[in-house]
Parts: structure tokens; C-alpha cells; sequence
């Protein structure tokens, strides 16, 4: 057997057995995945909310700490872990409130606050909505941390089997045209066709999406990198100091924290104590205006008894790769048009998954076929010699 023949018969092993393995939860991702892309407008069209007041262009917004206390008198008992800038909805700003500091942020409940008269709105529970439910099954499964790297190792394996696809599909091809579809062969030959020229066609976005995928399911370890890394030395100076009781005023706060940065906008805040700040820190999280730029965060600290700025730096890499790799991962930064290209190639990779489980479960039947029957012929073979 030549060299070449036994490069061709490894990389079809590592091919179909990546494939194989991740094949299932590939589907299961490309299935959730799929009303992701358009979250906002699902959750629009199935659930209805309280409406901001209607004000005139350049209205001022409302003083920041008006709008926390506002959200926490409805909220008896709650503390505030973040204030978010609404990213869909610039008129009303959101309150991620918890029973305390130290709970679990994802267990949060979100308060709708009036972004211009600092009025309450409301307060979705969001766990029950469709679109909560596919978030979590193609984030974590419902499993956590080792739900993510579970499906972080799924997608490391679904690289594989696409650059491996790539070096098998050229010589399997040699002998026929770019894009052949036999429709005059059986169906084995004819989904194998459709198979390897959506695969094909595929290749580099599903090489992107399943690369950012795989990044993003490190989110939580990158977190705890950029708190024991770059946040721990900006903090560092005030690493004894007990928590803030009687914080300075938040709007105080963010309006030294855009002074240094008058190009860009706030994203959220992170009061003292919480997951992204320090025990006497408020953390201003800034962001700019494009469609690339405003998935970038830089990070201002100010001093949460005297309101003093006392350090914004950028973002360490592995932070800017993970926030960049979200937007590639779910299309959401094109708008509707991104949005629909982004749904069509991943019902065409769900076509490629499905086409090629079906050709593993024909190949395997054909072969039991055929062990079923040569140890038929076999036992016939041993009744005759027996006579």
C-alpha cells in the first residue's frame, strides 16, 4: 500500500470517528442555535412588556441613582450586582439584583428601570421562556461549568472533523467535478454527494463558528484569569479594605469614569463586592460606538468611598478574543441580514450532520448485512460437510 493511500485511510479514520463522536451534540447546538439567532424578536413577538415613556429627542436620562433605588423599592430585600445599558433598548436600563453579594450572578433576576424617568417598569422572570431554555441546552445543558467544557471538547472535535474533511474530501473527488450530485446512483451515493458539497461549501463558517464556540465555552475561565490577573493588580492596594457600606453616588461615579474615555459609552457597572469589581470599587465598563468596538470593554475603576478614578486599562487579549468571538459565534452583529445568513448556514449544517449519520447507520446495517450473511453461507457450508 502506497504512502499516500495510508495518509487517505488515517485521515478518514480521524474523520468519520470526530465525527461520529461529536455528530449528535453538533445537531443538538445547530437545532438550539438556530431561534438564537433571533432571540430578540422571539422573545418581542411571544412576551409582552412594559414600555418606556415616550420622550422627545435629547431628553436627559435619569439620575442613576434614582433608577437603582427605584428598582430595589420593588425588590424588597435584593442588592444590586449590576446596572446595564439595555444594548436593544436605549430607553430603559436593567438592574441584575441578587438575595446577596456572594450568590451565584447567574441566578440574578433582571429590573426593567425607566431609562429617562427613572420609574420602575418590570420584572420578567425570563427562566420560563422558550428562548432561555435553547440558550441554556446550547450553552451548558443545564449542567453548569462542566456542561460548558463538555461541549467545548464537542466542538474541538468538530474542528477536527471539518480539517479533516478537507484533506479526504479532494481525493475522494478526483474523478468527479466541483459540486457533482449522481442522481441517476441510489440514495447512499446520491446524500453522499449532498454531504460533501455542503461540507465544502461550508467549510470556513462552520471552521468560525465552531471555533468562537469553542472559545466561548472557556467564558467562565476567563473570568476567573482577568480577576486573578489584570483585576486583582488594579485592586491591589486595596486588597485588605472591608466592602463599601455606604457607596458614593453611582452617577457621580460613571460620569468620572466617561471623562477619561469621552469617546465611548457606558456597558454596565459593577458595584463593590461583586463578581467584576473589587470590594471597594465601582467598575465602569466601557464600550464604543461601532458595530466592532462596542463588543470591546474597558474597565474604570473608581473608588467607591471618594468617587476618585483610580485606574482604566484595556482589556488583557484573552478578554478582547473572547468578547469578539461572540458576536462571529451568533451572527448578531449585522443586523436582520446577518441575522438570515446566519440561520440559512446553519440549517445547511444541520443538513451535513444529518446526512452524515445516515450514512454511518447505512454503511453499518450494509456491514452486518454481510457478516449476517457469510456466517449464514459459513453454517450451510459446515451443515453440507456434516451430511
Amino acid at each position: 500500500m502506497s504512502a499516500s493511500r495510508k495518509s487517505f485511510r488515517r485521515w478518514n479514520w480521524v474523520h468519520k470517528w470526530s465525527s461520529l463522536v461529536c455528530t449528535v451534540f453538533m445537531l443538538l447546538l445547530c437545532i438550539t442555535g438556530l431561534p438564537l439567532i433571533f432571540h430578540e424578536e422571539i422573545d418581542e413577538l411571544l412576551h409582552e412588556q412594559v414600555p418606556a415613556a415616550q420622550v422627545a429627542a435629547g431628553t436627559p436620562k435619569a439620575d442613576l441613582d434614582r433608577v437603582v433605588a427605584n428598582g430595589l423599592a420593588r425588590e424588597p430585600g435584593q442588592v444590586v450586582h449590576f446596572l446595564i445599558w439595555d444594548p436593544h433598548d436605549a430607553n430603559s436600563l436593567l438592574l441584575s439584583v441578587g438575595k446577596s453579594l456572594d450568590v451565584d450572578p447567574s441566578t440574578n433576576r433582571f429590573v426593567r428601570v425607566d431609562a429617562h424617568t427613572g420609574e420602575y417598569l418590570d420584572a420578567p422572570d425570563v427562566t420560563g421562556r422558550f428562548t432561555y431554555i435553547m440558550f441554556k441546552l446550547h450553552t451548558d445543558m443545564f449542567a453548569g461549568l462542566p456542561g460548558k467544557l463538555f461541549l467545548g471538547l464537542m466542538g474541538i472535535l468538530f474542528c477536527v472533523a471539518i480539517i479533516s474533511g478537507i484533506v479526504v474530501y479532494a481525493p475522494s473527488m478526483r474523478k468527479l467535478s466541483f459540486g457533482a450530485y449522481r442522481r441517476d446512483r441510489n440514495r447512499a451515493v446520491r446524500w453522499l454527494d449532498v454531504h460533501n458539497l455542503a461540507g465544502i461549501v461550508l467549510v470556513m463558517w462552520a471552521l468560525v463558528v465552531g471555533f468562537t464556540g469553542v472559545i466561548n465555552t472557556w467564558a467562565d475561565l476567563v473570568i476567573k484569569m482577568w480577576q486573578y490577573g489584570q483585576l486583582a493588580e488594579m485592586t491591589s492596594a486595596y486588597k485588605d479594605k472591608p466592602l463599601v457600606v455606604r457607596p458614593s453616588p453611582i452617577e457621580a461615579a460613571v460620569r468620572t469614569a466617561l471623562e477619561t474615555e469621552r469617546d465611548m459609552k457606558p456597558s454596565f457597572v459593577a458595584f463593590p463586592g461583586t463578581l467584576f469589581s473589587s470590594k471597594t470599587h465601582y467598575a465602569i465598563f466601557l464600550r464604543g460606538d461601532t458595530p466592532v468596538t462596542s463588543r470591546m470593554l474597558k474597565p474604570a475603576l473608581v473608588d467607591a468611598e471618594n468617587g476618585q478614578l483610580t485606574d482604566s486599562r484595556e482589556m488583557p487579549w484573552y478578554v478582547s478574543t473572547l468578547l469578539l468571538s461572540q458576536p462571529l459565534h451568533f451572527g448578531d452583529y449585522g443586523g436582520m441580514p446577518m441575522k438570515i445568513i446566519w440561520a440559512i448556514l446553519d440549517i445547511f449544517t444541520v443538513a451535513v450532520l444529518w446526512t452524515g449519520l445516515y450514512l454511518w447507520f447505512r454503511r453499518l446495517r450494509s456491514a452486518r448485512s454481510v457478516a449476517r450473511m457469510v456466517s449464514l453461507s459459513n453454517a450451510s457450508k459446515r451443515a453440507l460437510h456434516a451430511s
